[in-house]
């Protein structure tokens, strides 16, 4: 029996596949608890929408990553925090505290956890930093500590 997935299933396919199962498979399983429907004309229509509309949304986001991007590189943060004698922070500097700064400094809301760093910036001085916008989309960004 064909169907057409409404959620990923391991070993089976991912969301908005169509695949061919068992018919016992289908009915005792998939179909009672809405995980696939049966392939017919109007939900292969619905499947056909759904990833069309996935497919533009996929590409708005990529287009304003871009853009994104591209104003980041321009873009530099300035952090200050305290140091000791040897320039080494007491603390460290960390996605959160780029990402608060980019937001206040900027208006440019990322989440902290596109913020790639090795490990949390400890030294005074000037770092750089990858941030992940989208899939295959990264930027980097100047971030610029001193001590107060």
């Amino acid at each position: 029996m064909k169907v057409i997935l409404k959620e990923d299933v391991k070993g089976l396919g991912s969301r908005e596949d169509m695949v061919n199962v068992s018919n016992g498979y289908a009915r005792n399983f998939l179909l009672p608890r809405g995980i696939a429907v049966e392939v017919s004309a109007a939900n292969l229509n619905v499947m056909k929408a759904r990833k069309d509309a996935l497919k533009t949304k996929e590409e708005r986001d990529h287009a304003h990553a871009l853009e994104l991007a591209e104003r980041l590189k321009q873009m530099s943060v300035v952090i200050r925090s305290k140091a000791g004698e040897n320039l080494r922070l007491f603390g460290s500097v960390t996605g959160k505290d780029i990402s608060e700064e980019l937001n206040k400094k900027f208006r440019v809301d990322i989440d902290k956890k596109r913020i790639i760093l090795e490990e949390p910036i400890r030294s005074v001085g000037e770092h750089e930093v990858d941030i992940k916008l989208s899939p295959g989309v990264s930027a980097k960004l100047m971030v610029k500590v001193e001590a107060e």
